[in-house]
């Protein structure tokens, strides 16, 4: 990974030492102050958040498929702090980085730093999540919408009625909204017939498994450990979820749904704990991304498949399909595209009980 250069600020490195494998995929370089030498293209990539397997996986790609197209890669990861990602952002653009990517914390906030950079010329590309009220360029994602769809379809596949909890993901994070607005179109409607009482709805900040834990153990702990289904936003607020039902006997009774396909929630699902997941093909989105990154580094136009509203704008978007995945096809998902392993995910599972490889 020749031209590849992974650049850490000082305030995060304490905890990407901990949470990331980084240093081990290229070299961390400190001692350079301007980006971009003549010909090269540098792409600044700037993430909310490393302490999720998913985006230690996002960044691995991205950086990877950049250094294919010749463009090097400075990245940056903010703890989940808004404030500290606006000033990581604030250094990028002093580097004279070509493009600036975006995971962003806080959707709001990070509009400051889309008026940031274009007033230093550099465009700006929102992954995964969106960016509201600014003149953002384009934005990349998966079709969040269709996240909560399956999610909340995987539980009611399972259980119809009942007492449901829902949890969900950061209040600062658009994609939140989404998924949610996505698991309403099965569940408002049922709520409103009194098949379904919707006993508990709360964001939990950060997407945070013990957000989620804290709130459902509550709850639990409240009314004698009686609920029905959970629909959980990702896989950690279901980590949190199988936590606290497990604390009161109902972990692989009461079902449980998630997003991301994330290793511990594919052996959980083996294993009949979490019901469902959504795999989002994060090779898909990081490959695309650095292309998008790449072409408008050049100034040309990357392609998009629609716009999303910001607020704002009308934002040239490309949104990715997504896969509902269930103990029945775990192996014709994830495993058959390599997004975890056999081994990985039936490891806990007896030899005799695992489903046989073809």
């Amino acid at each position: 990974m020749k031209n590849i250069k992974i650049k850490f600020l000082l305030p995060a490195l304490i905890g990407l030492f901990l949470f990331s494998g980084c240093a081990k995929e290229a070299p961390v370089t400190s001692s350079e102050t301007t980006a971009s030498t003549e010909n090269e293209i540098t792409i600044g990539l700037s993430l909310s958040d490393l302490r999720v397997e998913r985006w230690q996986t996002d960044r691995d790609l991205f950086v990877n498929k950049a250094d294919q197209l010749g463009a090097s890669v400075i990245v940056v990861a903010a703890d989940l702090d808004s404030d500290l990602q606006e000033s990581q952002a604030e250094n990028l653009i002093l580097q004279k980085v070509d493009v600036l990517v975006i995971v962003a914390n806080d959707s709001e906030k990070a509009a400051a730093i889309v008026e940031k950079a274009h007033a230093a010329g550099i465009k700006v590309i929102a992954y995964d999540r969106l960016i509201k009220n600014s003149d953002l360029d384009y934005y990349i994602s998966f079709d969040n919408e269709k996240v909560g769809e399956y999610e909340a379809k995987g539980i009611l596949d399972v259980v119809s009625s009942g007492d449901f909890a829902y949890l969900g993901g950061s209040p600062t994070d658009n994609n939140a909204f989404l998924v949610k607005e996505g698991s309403m179109k099965l569940l408002q409607p049922k709520i409103d017939s009194g098949e379904i009482n919707l006993v508990l709805d709360e964001f939990n900040d950060g997407w945070k498994s013990d957000e989620a834990y804290k709130h459902l153990k509550a709850y639990l702990d409240a009314n004698d450990g009686k609920i029905d289904a959970v629909v959980a936003a990702n896989d950690g607020t279901a980590l949190g979820a199988i936590q606290a039902l497990g604390e009161v006997g109902l972990a692989g009774k009461v079902p449980v749904s998630g997003q991301d396909a994330s290793l511990g929630a594919c052996q959980l699902i083996a294993e009949g704990k979490q019901t469902v997941t959504v795999y989002k093909p994060i090779r898909s989105i990081a490959e695309k991304a650095a292309e998008m990154a790449v072409a408008a580094a050049k100034g040309h136009s990357p392609a998009t498949n629609q716009t999303v509203n910001n607020g704002k704008i009308d934002v040239p978007s490309f949104l990715l399909d997504v896969t509902m995945v269930t103990k029945n096809n775990l192996m014709s998902t994830v495993i058959k595209d390599g997004f975890q392993t056999y081994d990985s995910v039936y490891q806990d599972i007896p030899e005799a009980d695992r489903p046989k490889q073809n």
